[in-house]
């Protein structure tokens, strides 16, 4: 029997509590707007004991993971416990020892860095070369400092989509004949109908981090992925996780979908053309993994305003907006008034 009075059961998108609908006599989700038959729910929702060892792993991760609070911008800073923090990568203020870390953080998997800080300063520097009105302090030793190896907390997740599409597609011949020109036009109705799986899209869980960086510096490799080891954090900083699975579920969605259109219409082949008259796609289950992937990170403040900049620890790719010096700017544009002015006198 499936009782609902009895149970709460938990969106299997993203994992917000599940209330029954008179109106569609369904399950929905006001949280991210799926919504399930009772019988969907029967075959999706698998009630499972969380095992032993996974109790031990996240005792492990409780008694070994030190988090530092910083009072100025509010950032959670976790490091192993043999490591300290001094300071905060985003506002670059002082922190203070919180506590320890509940194993609810603990992540199921990590990506180790591969880019050391030499080669990520490096690849800054000649970043920064290649823009000439950026502030004098922006590339300084000082500032090369502030470049901190982060593990930034992801949520990765694998979507199964219920695809139902419909178009009518048509096929253009052209001839010529004597003096005629004949045009011959076949129309022909393209269903589509089935299961479309999209595998590891990611999604940063910290709010700090600008969304769209983070996107910048993907792919990171998940043929590299290990489970996760305290040890990965020794010498590194790590984020704590504000943005659970339920927050980042509608940009996960997004890609998803996304992900799943093109591949469809990407099968709709050997037309001239086809106009679509039904397409739907609907996420039925989300399966998620919690891992720590490495990014050097590192932020300047520069008239009130903070810039970020990136660099993906796996691969080197990397991102980042920088400032504009205005004066540096102003001073180009005279030189370079005076100069075309000369000339033009000559």
């Amino acid at each position: 029997m499936f009782y609902l009075d009895a149970f709460q059961y938990k969106c299997p998108n993203c994992n917000a509590e599940l209330k029954f609908s008179p109106e569609n006599q369904k399950l929905n989700c006001e949280y991210c707007l799926s919504e399930f038959t009772i019988d969907e729910i029967r075959q999706i929702y698998n009630e499972e004991e969380i095992p032993a060892e996974q109790v031990q792993e996240s005792n492990e991760f409780e008694e070994h993971t030190n988090l530092y609070h910083c009072a100025s911008c509010g950032a959670d800073i976790m490091v192993e416990e043999k490591q300290t923090a001094a300071f905060c990568y985003y506002c670059h203020n002082p922190v203070i020892l919180a506590g320890k870390m509940t194993g609810d953080y603990r992540p199921s998997k990590v990506i180790g860095f591969k880019i050391t800080r030499e080669q990520a300063v490096s690849a800054f520097k000649e970043w920064c070369g290649k823009r000439k009105f950026v502030p004098k302090d922006f590339r300084t030793e000082q500032q090369l400092e502030k470049m901190t190896g982060l593990y930034v907390p992801f949520w990765v997740a694998d979507c199964d989509i219920k695809a139902d599409f419909q178009a009518i597609g048509k096929q253009v011949r052209s001839w010529t004949s004597g003096s005629y020109r004949f045009t011959e036009v076949k129309e022909y109705s393209v269903v589509r109908q089935g299961k479309i799986y999209t595998n590891g899209i990611p999604a940063d869980g910290e709010s700090k981090i600008d969304d769209l960086l983070m996107e910048s510096i993907e792919p990171f490799n998940y043929a590299e992925l290990k489970d996760f080891d305290m040890s990965y954090l020794s010498g590194f900083y790590a984020d704590k996780y504000d943005v659970d699975k339920a927050g980042v579920f509608p940009r996960i969605r997004e890609r998803a979908l996304s992900a799943g259109k093109n591949h469809l219409r990407n099968s709709v082949s050997g037309y001239s053309s086809f106009a679509v008259e039904r397409e739907n796609y609907t996420i039925q289950k989300t399966n998620w993994n919690y891992m720590l992937l490495p990014v050097w990170f590192m932020t300047y403040k520069y008239n009130d305003k903070v810039y970020e900049f990136a660099l993906n620890g796996q691969t080197g790719k990397l991102a980042g907006t920088p400032p504009l010096d205005k004066k540096k700017l102003k001073l180009f544009c005279i030189g370079l008034g005076i100069a075309v002015t000369s000339i033009g006198t000559l």
